[in-house]
């Protein structure tokens, strides 16, 4: 069994790796800013993938140099060590007179609730990439030349009341006493996106949130993959993001056998500890041996004598 739970491991990591490459190729990128970036809804797709996207996004798990100009994927603090970012890149602000710059993390999650809330740790990847910029965009006490940083999560399994919803959370400005009003562009530095995937037949099921689920789709062959995508998304089939999915799709498969092999293999288990239970019992009872006497003329190993004593309480 600990053969299958290694197979299925390797499995899960791969898939997750094939997953991120697939995330951050900019006909992707595009579409989700599109859909949940205010920034970028009135742009097409393919204008923000060639103009305003820049650079190559960093993938975390690629040996990747750092292509994106003072942004690594990997953020680091004395006292925590590392922390990889999923996909991470820089996007140009449109219609804005000056060069002016987003920083855009993605992550891609399957666990909804790790011990913790993920939004508290988008907020925290929020902060780290903005204090992050210190000694990189700016020194001392520029802080004007801080860039807008997003966090989006792409949640695969959520609760049934989260699914097929995508949600923002920002800083904002509330006049405690009078009416006075700052320009937006002094506190507006950070935003938490969450999209929540949901089943085909799920309300709003549409837009990123279908684009999302038709690509992560266990269920779905490849083909019918690129039909929806060209179709309903004009995704371009290019060769480096056609390997990639096909490769997603293969080891999705792949995830699915480990975790039928590993059910399999957990069903006999448990069949044979019934069954040297139902043997434990009849011997208790034929004999009158106390349970550890049974154990021992059965050969049952000492360690796990206690767990079929347990059983027989």
């Amino acid at each position: 069994m600990v053969a299958e739970r290694e197979l299925e491991q390797d499995f899960e990591a791969r898939y997750d790796a094939v997953c991120k490459r697939v995330l951050s190729h900019k006909a992707i990128l595009a579409r989700i800013m599109q859909g949940c970036l205010a920034e970028y809804q009135d742009c097409e797709p393919d204008e923000i993938a060639e103009k305003y996207i820049e650079g190559k996004p960093q993938v975390a798990d690629a040996p990747v140099l750092p292509l994106i100009q003072g942004l690594s994927s990997n953020d680091t603090s004395p006292e925590e060590g590392a922390v990889s970012y999923d996909v991470l890149f820089q996007s140009l602000l449109p219609n804005s007179q000056e060069r002016v710059h987003l920083i855009i993390n993605l992550e891609a999650q399957n666990a909804w609730n790790p011990g913790y809330s993920l939004l508290q740790r988008g907020v925290y990847y929020c902060s780290r990439l903005l204090s992050a910029q210190y000694g990189r965009e700016f020194t001392h006490s520029q802080y004007g030349w801080l860039k807008k940083v997003y966090s989006i999560w792409i949640c695969m399994n959520p609760p049934k009341k989260f699914q097929n919803t995508i949600s923002r959370y920002y800083l904002q400005e509330e006049n405690l006493v009078g009416l006075a009003r700052e320009s937006r562009t002094n506190y507006d530095l950070l935003s938490v996106v969450r999209i929540c995937l949901g089943a085909e037949d799920g309300e709003n099921y549409q837009g990123i949130l279908k684009m999302l689920n038709v690509l992560f789709s266990m269920q779905k062959s490849q083909a019918e993959k690129w039909r929806i995508l060209c179709d309903d998304f004009a995704i371009k089939a290019t060769q480096d993001l056609e390997q990639e999915v096909s490769e997603m799709c293969n080891l999705s498969q792949g995830v699915k056998e480990s975790g039928r092999m590993q059910g399999v293999a957990q069903g006999m288990a448990q069949g044979k500890a019934e069954a040297m239970l139902f043997a434990v019992k009849n011997l208790m009872e034929s004999t009158n041996w106390p349970a550890e006497r049974a154990m021992e003329m059965l050969k049952i190993p000492e360690e796990d004598r206690k767990k079929y004593a347990k059983m027989l309480n």
